[in-house]
């Protein structure tokens, strides 16, 4: 079975990288592919260092990578592909030629933003990767800004709350179709390594529940602060709408640093707050 080696970032969820994908190793149109997968996928995403915040957290970097990884394998097992994935160096061309020594590819697959904006294009990413390997490469163009994303993701902002219901209760109000996902930040309550481990162990118990609910999870841990995490994450992410889960007021740190409506003000996109221990529909707040 030939392999195919997908080399993207912000555009793995644009339908054209998706479209083509389908159309080389299984089904382009429909439900999921029927028989044996024409070729296998392997996906490389080259990690993206964020603007926001004065530190730059290596493991938030890698995560929020391998978060576009695992949507992107999670729609197309849908369409009855597996594929694997690979968080690659920062610089695209180091990356493609790391995962090319590593899984041996037939053919190549670069998806970029357009040429008035992608830098990959800007160091002639396309042409050097096909000097270096001699192999097919497949060239895709996603306009982020413009083209349709093959689905809709909502982002969540939670920490101390992701085990109460009233979060989880909210998400699966917002499922309402298949194709949408949710990307998860949990900022993490300090710069050391415990803070940053209880911060993984409540994502970790926010996606499990999130599975037992049907619902399709990505996630990572944030900068310490709330607002620098949010704003990360929708600079790195193509995002429909935020989810903000906090305690109640006279408990939450977040609320008394005004976060939802600053991130309302920041992203100009629908953001719901809920509070644990409420009601979901009592504490929604649609912008």
């Amino acid at each position: 079975m030939p392999t195919i080696l997908v080399v993207a970032n912000q555009t793995l969820a644009g339908q054209p990288l998706i479209d083509a994908i389908l159309d080389k190793a299984g089904e382009s149109e429909g439900g999921p592919a029927s028989g044996t997968p024409k070729a296998r996928v392997v996906i490389c995403v080259p990690r993206s260092r964020p603007k926001h915040g004065a530190l730059i957290y290596d493991e938030a970097v890698y995560d929020a990578a391998q978060v576009r990884i695992d949507l992107a394998r999670g729609f197309l097992r849908q369409h009855g592909i597996e594929a694997v994935g690979d968080v690659g160096d920062p610089d695209p061309y180091t990356a493609t030629m790391d995962a090319v020594a590593d899984f041996s590819p037939d053919e190549i697959i670069v998806s970029t933003l357009p040429a008035a904006s992608s830098g990959w294009l800007k160091r002639d990413l396309i042409e050097r990767i096909e000097g270096a390997t001699g192999l097919p490469v497949t060239h895709i163009t996603t306009d982020v800004e413009t083209q349709r994303h093959s689905f809709g993701v909502t982002l969540v902002v939670a920490n101390r709350t992701t085990s109460g219901p009233e979060l989880i209760e909210a998400l699966k109000a917002k499922a309402t179709d298949d194709g949408h996902r949710f990307i998860v930040v949990v900022p993490q309550e300090g710069g050391g390594g415990v803070a940053a481990a209880a911060a993984r162990g409540r994502l970790s118990q926010l996606r499990e529940r999130a599975r037992v609910a049907g619902l399709v999870t990505a996630g990572m841990v944030g900068d310490p602060d709330p607002f620098t995490a949010t704003m990360n994450a929708l600079e790195l992410f193509r995002i429909r709408d935020v989810v903000i889960s906090t305690l109640p007021e006279t408990r939450s740190g977040w609320l008394r640093a005004d976060l939802v409506e600053r991130v309302r003000r920041a992203s100009n996109l629908p953001v719901e707050h809920v509070v644990a221990g409420q009601p979901a529909a009592g504490a929604a707040q649609e912008a």
